[in-house]
């Protein structure tokens, strides 16, 4: 009679073991794969976010600024305040400046119409080496638009002083977001004016 050698529950086992293990290293690295690419457009992402409202926010001083300039020219404030005024200097400087402070470039930034930019940028960095062909050279790029809205109204001018009357400055009541209202003396200091987050509000766009 033939007699069989005993199975070994070992030797069957060990490479249901070595393609356990295969797989879940597989799915490590590609796990690994997903988190480097998403963190590297999240970083463009926050690079774009900084870039469109620091652009927006320079062109908000540069309003702030006119503003304060044409303090006694009423008739001026409400052009400023849609986004037009005399001597306006470009503003993607700051973008650029912001996204290379987020490891970032600047591949376009665009002011879409007189209170608005967007601005696309691409990360410095590749995603790295993974499973996935290709991400040792791919960058990620975001894009983001930033707004700038006027926080304040005011009344109509006074009319002019009669002849011969005190030509004291008379200006309007600028009426701002949350109930404030200033009333503005042309010989109070810069200081005591309204600031540029007082006048203009600066977000992304939804």
């Amino acid at each position: 009679m033939i007699r069989r050698p005993p199975t070994s529950d070992a030797g069957q086992a060990f490479p249901i073991y070595i393609t356990v293990a295969g797989g879940l290293l597989f799915l490590a690295l590609a796990y690994l794969a997903v988190g480097q690419a998403a963190a590297n457009r999240n970083g463009a992402q926050t690079a774009a976010d900084a870039a469109a409202l620091a652009a927006a926010q320079e062109r908000r001083d540069q309003l702030s600024g006119a503003w304060v300039e044409n303090l006694l020219d009423p008739g001026k404030w409400q052009d400023i305040f849609d986004g037009m005024a005399e001597g306006l200097a470009p503003s993607c400087w700051r973008a650029e400046q912001l996204a290379a402070g987020n490891d970032a470039t600047v591949l376009s930034c665009n002011a879409d119409g007189l209170l608005r930019y967007t601005v696309d940028v691409q990360t410095n960095k590749t995603v790295g080496d993974s499973i996935v062909p290709g991400t040792e050279t791919k960058k990620s790029r975001a894009t983001a638009t930033a707004v700038i809205e006027p926080r304040c109204g005011f009344n109509v001018p006074a009319a002019e002083p009669e002849e011969g009357a005190d030509e004291e400055a008379v200006l309007p009541t600028l009426n701002c977001k949350g109930g404030i209202d200033w009333e503005l003396d042309p010989e109070a200091p810069d200081g005591a004016l309204p600031q540029p987050e007082d006048l203009f509000d600066v977000h992304l766009a939804d």
